[in-house]
């Protein structure tokens, strides 16, 4: 269940959004992780992600009352007063941890930033060791003392649903189930809660914004919940956008670049965006919780081995997964480009 929406002050000034865009529907078949079976379940997945780069996932088991939960605080934390949210923004952090302001991130190759803010939270040390170099440490707000509690577990609960995703994936491409065990744990893997503030014409903004630019995501799949609510488009490989219209409460799953560069693109990495509402729904607020399910950050990236072939020979040089992290921030506008 999402939230109601509500509203948000925005900066002053004008912006007319554009509306978005007709398209066809994207013709991704829902699939269940309970019904199929493990062997039925995996290739099922895996042509998912190589015909589109996306799958929808219509049982994904995370328990519901949690769900409530967590929209309910994240509807709640996005209503705070401006310079209450801006406390726990970190500056110089890369939008790593805790909040980050409307307006900040920016696709890259775009010209305009996108029209959302969002909070960001990470793995939790272990209990016997420090997190790894490169991962900083949560911060929560003061303001909502059961959003730690509540994080933390759907911050689990995502990572193991993860990695059941990742074993029908090593399946799918004929590894060990549990081959992604190793290069993910603890992986720097990143729960957003992200806003997309109504559209109103006191709004500032660049022209041609748009809530989310077309993007591909930069970690190895991205699980989402939310996106029931109209704006989530990917681009198809014939050319055109195509809007994702899972069923209320379903999971979207998408493939990132390093898989795909893990897979040397036999599973694509696919440009998805998120536009502004039709002019009926500019008034709402738009909610989704994406997981960003990452390598641990000293994990090279390199192409498979079965994945590298006459016809497919390898792409793209070899790269620790801590390195990339970096050189993509940069490019989305979250670090400073001179920064190494």
């Amino acid at each position: 269940m999402l939230p109601a929406k509500t509203g948000s002050r925005l900066p002053t000034g004008c912006f007319k959004p554009p509306l978005m865009v007709s398209t066809l529907r994207a013709p991704i078949p829902v699939l269940s992780i309970r019904q199929l079976s493990p062997s039925d379940f995996a290739p099922a997945l895996g042509r998912s992600f190589r015909d589109h780069g996306f799958a929808i996932i219509a049982d994904h088991g995370i328990d519901r009352d949690l769900l409530t939960r967590a929209w309910d605080l994240t509807a709640r934390f996005f209503a705070l007063p401006d310079e209450c949210k801006q406390r726990y923004h970190i500056e110089g952090g890369a939008g790593q941890r805790g909040y980050t302001p409307f307006g900040r991130e920016i696709a890259k190759g775009a010209i305009a930033h996108d029209l959302k803010e969002f909070w960001h939270i990470g793995r939790e040390a272990e209990p016997d060791g420090p997190l790894p170099s490169g991962m900083p440490a949560n911060i929560w707000p003061e303001e909502l003392p059961e959003f730690r509690s509540c994080f933390t577990r759907l911050f689990e609960e995502f990572d193991h649903l993860g990695a059941r995703l990742l074993s029908a994936v090593a399946t799918d491409l004929g590894l060990e189930p549990d081959w992604f065990s190793s290069p993910t744990h603890q992986g720097n893997s990143i729960l957003r809660l992200l806003h997309y503030p109504p559209m109103s014409c006191d709004m500032t903004a660049e022209p041609g914004a748009v809530r989310a630019g077309a993007h591909e995501d930069i970690n190895l799949i991205t699980l989402l919940l939310g996106a029931e609510e109209a704006g989530l488009q990917l681009l198809e490989k014939a050319g055109h956008w195509v809007d994702i219209n899972p069923p209320e409460g379903a999971l979207v799953v998408n493939i990132g670049d390093m898989l795909q560069r893990l897979t040397n693109h036999l599973l694509p990495s696919t440009t998805h965006r998120v536009v502004n509402p039709s002019r009926e729904r500019q008034a709402t607020s738009r909610y989704s919780m994406p997981f960003f399910l990452h390598l641990r950050p000293d994990f090279p990236i390199d192409a498979l081995p079965g994945c590298v072939s006459a016809d497919n020979p390898r792409r793209d040089p070899p790269i620790t997964a801590d390195d990339y992290l970096k050189q993509r921030l940069r490019e989305i506008g979250l670090t400073d480009k001179k920064a190494g």
